[in-house]
């Protein structure tokens, strides 16, 4: 097996990171100092195999920051990052790196610096040993990714109600969330038992109008959407009536003409809970799901006509006219830009005066909706949100939601997180310092970690029915599912 050393020596100490091809090692042991003058780091700062060796090339501080540059531009995971200290000084070497031959650092104390250099090394000795065996990005899912997938389902399958549908808040939505991820299972597949009567129970909801939403009505385009895209991967004609009328159904919903709005309103071309509802991001962006899921070709009017409501989402003074959005280079998103915009995440201060926050989930639904809109990658508006995800990078929490917030529809933003990012068809995403992120590989990482021993997923911030376990499995399944299909 080919190897890959670096070495660094410190004053009397010397470290060394050496990585094998196995992408799986993720700790191992520390680097043992040459002398005993200063304290070895702590283990879980060290991501790949880092063990005292021969030097094959000893690097003085003179030289460290040709170290730095080099991870700041090369292909190190996330979790080669490994500790809080080391995100402080990457965050200095790469201010650092480019100004000279001499990096100087402030004295933040021996363990802090050793810790830092660690990681430092094994994240740049880990790149040219992971390629060796580096997943391809659509390939069938590894092993990890499959077994969380198969936990989740039986999960969902051990949880479903002798109606054929799952508990919590508008059962309809939950179920069809819950039928489309198993039906996506491998070894379920839409012919298991359980899929079948999850999908007769969600068709019983459909309506004369083509609408597939409770008696209530209180969420008739969103359980609608859900609902169309669980059809389309059943893959039977027996759906292919049900499946037209809900398309229909959608189109229909859309603020536009029919509803006596003009593209200069606010509404236009955004979808709400229901036709009579304010419209708003997340109820579009599900809407465009089932539709871009169902095949509405992609010179269909209602692309179009929802790209209008979701470039007045985006808070980029340059494309967005209105007057929330004046001077505002953010470019992520909001929730609606109805009545003077409206942020779940509340307002930032920026260059000394008050904006609507951006914030995750909804930035990564602004950011798919535009893909399958139609827009192209050199498009400022895509060229804005993709480069606030790199600022924004994080799957620890909803990004850039206030801290008390920052769980809050956690689940909901894994889901589109995964939906958005196999739509941009890159395996890889840069941050705001030029890391390169494998998603998928993180995602699935975050997933593993939040798992509970039953095979569900939770979040105790319940905002927006997330305190509905089968709605959190099911997201979390979809997630996976987006990532490896």
């Amino acid at each position: 097996m080919q190897k890959s050393e670096v070495r660094i020596r410190m004053g009397k100490s010397e470290f060394t990171a050496r990585a094998s091809p196995s992408p799986s090692t993720r700790v191992a042991q520390p680097p043992s100092p040459v002398s005993t003058g200063h304290r070895s780091p702590d283990r879980s700062s060290c991501p790949g195999a880092c063990v005292a060796q021969p030097p094959s090339a000893v690097l003085q501080w003179p030289a460290l920051h040709l170290l730095a540059a080099r991870l700041t531009a090369g292909p190190a995971r996330q979790r080669a990052l490994a500790s809080a200290e080391a995100e402080k000084v990457f965050a200095e070497f790469s201010h650092v790196g480019h100004r000279g031959p001499t990096l100087r650092l402030p004295a933040r104390g021996t363990r802090l610096l050793e810790t830092a250099l660690v990681a430092l090394l094994a994240a740049v000795a880990a790149p040219r040993a992971a390629a060796q065996t580096a997943t391809q990005p659509h390939a069938a899912p590894p092993a990890q990714a499959g077994a969380l997938m198969r936990r989740g389902a039986e999960y969902l399958l051990a949880t479903q109600e002798q109606d054929g549908g799952w508990p919590g808040p508008s059962r309809l939505g939950i179920s069809a969330l819950c039928v489309k991820a198993l039906a996506q299972t491998r070894g379920i597949g839409p012919e298991h038992l359980a899929v079948r009567r999850g999908g007769d129970f969600v068709l019983r909801s459909q309506r004369d109008d083509g609408g597939i939403y409770s008696a209530d009505g209180l969420y008739k385009s969103y359980e609608t959407s859900v609902a169309l895209s669980m059809l389309i991967v059943l893959k039977t004609d027996r759906y292919k009536d049900h499946i037209a009328r809900a398309q229909q159904f959608l189109k229909d919903q859309q603020w536009d003409e029919g509803e006596g709005k003009s593209a200069d309103d606010e509404f236009y071309g955004g979808a709400g809970y229901g036709s009579s509802e304010r419209p708003d991001l997340s109820n579009t962006q599900i809407m465009l799901d089932a539709l871009h899921d169902s095949g509405l070709p992609k010179d269909d009017p209602a692309y179009q006509k929802a790209l209008v409501f979701i470039q007045r989402c985006q808070m980029l003074g340059e494309s967005n006219g209105l007057a929330f959005a004046k001077g505002s280079r953010q470019g992520g998103f909001i929730y609606s830009p109805v009545a003077g915009g409206e942020s779940k995440a509340g307002t930032i201060g920026i260059d000394g005066r008050p904006e609507l926050r951006c914030y995750g989930s909804m930035t990564y639904a602004g950011f798919k909706s535009m893909l399958y809109a139609g827009l192209t990658r050199d498009d400022p508006r895509v060229k804005a949100a993709l480069d606030w995800i790199g600022r924004y990078w994080t799957l620890e929490y909803n990004p850039n939601m206030p801290e008390k917030q920052s769980r809050q529809g956690l689940y909901y933003y894994y889901h589109t997180f995964a939906r958005a990012l196999a739509a941009w068809g890159e395996p890889t995403v840069k941050d705001r310092l030029g890391r390169a992120h494998d998603w998928r590989r993180e995602l699935v990482d975050k997933l593993a970690s939040l798992q509970k021993p039953d095979g569900s997923w939770t979040n105790d911030a319940d905002r927006w029915m997330e305190g509905a376990p089968a709605l959190t499995t099911a997201y979390a399944l979809l997630a996976l599912q987006a990532a490896f299909p």
